[in-house]
């Protein structure tokens, strides 16, 4: 059995109509329990339910029986139309407003993130490598007005995949021997030297004469 083609919307569907399981509504879906319980609570209110009944995915004596036994898993309408594919990986979108902060970014993580490449840049700001290398080169027409901001702030990237992209990137480089902590990272704190005046050595200067 294949997941819904709408997967959370079904889901929805089920979590307000009928008293199925957060596991057994995950397990039917393609989902993860947390997830379905992220829509019971409060996401779940901006996404119209689907009804897998009228869809043909499931019948009203499967749901009864699943509601009957928490342990039961739901058995879908058998199919013969072919499943979904999956979206194929490539270039994210990205909204117009946030397009022109994209050489920002790039110049940001070329600054405090060398470890990580082209490959990786494009991927994480949705941009191409000739944009990548002409920030880096300084062709970019913008040149010299770049106000450089983490992809993450600027809402290019989540902060999970950028840390994902980094931490893969350092491992590979420790791997290879090529890794080494930015300046700024590496430098150890310092104890301040005491720049006070030394009564000791005052004392130790002085006579017993009055």
């Amino acid at each position: 059995m294949t997941a819904p083609l709408m997967p959370k919307s079904t889901a929805v569907w089920l979590i307000e109509n009928t008293m199925l399981t957060f596991d057994q509504i995950a397990d039917f879906c393609g989902l993860h329990t947390l997830e379905i319980q992220a829509l019971a609570d409060e996401e779940g209110q901006k996404i119209m339910g689907q009804n897998p009944m009228t869809q043909r995915l499931l019948t009203a004596d499967e749901v009864k029986r699943c509601e009957a036994d928490p342990a039961a898993r739901l058995r879908g309408i058998e199919t013969d139309l072919p499943a979904p594919k999956a979206r194929a990986k490539g270039p994210r979108y990205t909204p117009i407003a946030k397009r022109q902060d994209k050489p920002d970014a790039i110049a940001w993580i070329l600054k405090h993130h060398p470890e990580l490449n082209d490959n990786v840049i494009s991927r994480l700001v949705g941009t191409t490598r000739t944009t990548i290398m002409s920030v880096r080169d300084k062709t970019h027409p913008n040149t010299g007005n770049f106000q450089p901001r983490s992809p993450v702030e600027i809402g290019l990237c989540t902060y999970e995949e950028f840390d994902k992209a980094v931490q893969k990137a350092r491992k590979q480089l420790e791997k290879e021997g090529k890794w080494k902590p930015p300046v700024e990272e590496a430098q150890e704190v310092q104890e301040p030297k005491n720049t006070g005046f030394d009564f000791s050595n005052f004392l130790r200067g002085t006579g017993t004469n009055n």
